[in-house]
């Protein structure tokens, strides 16, 4: 049976977004991290980016160094970010599609096409003891490529269902939804721990957390936009109880 307790991994890229912007030392993503993880984050994931527009290779250093919970390292699927996680040791490396003009990761990995540029940097990164991640699109045939490659993880995209829940249109909601718990179900059965993430906020996570094969959520921004109201320990803890109601079958 699926743990009742869904883990919570809190995304600080955006803290970092807001240090740069002035290009000094504050706000502090590892102070952010360190918040979150007091207010109830089960995990922290931070991406480095090729052009390091956001979270630095320091961030990163500090965060493997000190964090109490497990660090997520999102990555592109590059020789340099390889080289970077094996000296680091995160507990676990999210491999991600990375394109300079996007603002945001647009969707998932291909990890059909990709096959054979994936298979030996996932294996290095394995056999150095660190879980490895594929963000993808949920889809069964790209849960059975997953299975293939033998990453233990997958995390689903769930920006196009959060894009529906922001239009409001019930049809392409009911539709992406279906296409998530496809996805977690067929690559449960397959040995896959299941993950999902990408643009989900208070209004939208219920319906994702309520699904048994989900194991773990990393959410960043709607957390991030949400601390500059109400803080960010106050958000994690609401993100934390919107995703341990919808869990339980109850209204947040």
């Amino acid at each position: 049976m699926p743990s009742s307790h869904q883990r919570l991994g809190v995304n600080i890229d955006h803290v970092a977004t807001v240090r740069n912007a002035r290009g000094g030392a504050y706000p502090d993503p590892v102070r952010a991290a360190r918040e979150a993880v007091a207010a109830g984050a089960d995990g922290i994931t931070a991406h480095l980016r090729e052009d390091r527009r956001h979270i630095r290779d320091a961030d990163m250093e500090t965060l493997a160094r000190e964090l109490t919970v497990p660090l997520n390292f999102e990555m592109a699927a590059t020789d340099e970010m390889v080289a970077l996680a094996l000296r680091l040791r995160p507990h676990a490396a999210c491999l991600v599609p990375e394109k300079r003009e996007e603002r945001t990761t647009e969707g998932g990995l291909d990890i059909v096409g990709g096959h054979d540029h994936l298979r030996p940097r996932i294996a290095a990164l394995g056999a150095a003891g660190i879980r490895v991640s594929l963000f993808v699109e949920p889809d069964r045939a790209v849960m059975e490529a997953a299975r293939r490659l033998e990453a233990p993880v997958v995390e689903l995209h769930t920006g196009t269902y959060c894009e529906a829940m922001a239009a409001g249109d019930r049809t392409r909601i009911a539709a992406e939804l279906a296409r998530i718990a496809q996805a977690a179900t067929h690559g449960a059965g397959l040995g896959l721990e299941i993950h999902a993430g990408h643009g989900l906020a208070l209004d939208s996570v219920g319906p994702v957390a309520a699904l048994p094969e989900i194991a773990e959520l990393n959410i960043g921004h709607a957390l991030i936009g949400e601390a500059i109201f109400v803080g960010l320990a106050r958000a994690v803890r609401d993100m934390r109880a919107a995703m341990d109601a919808a869990r339980q079958g109850r209204a947040a």
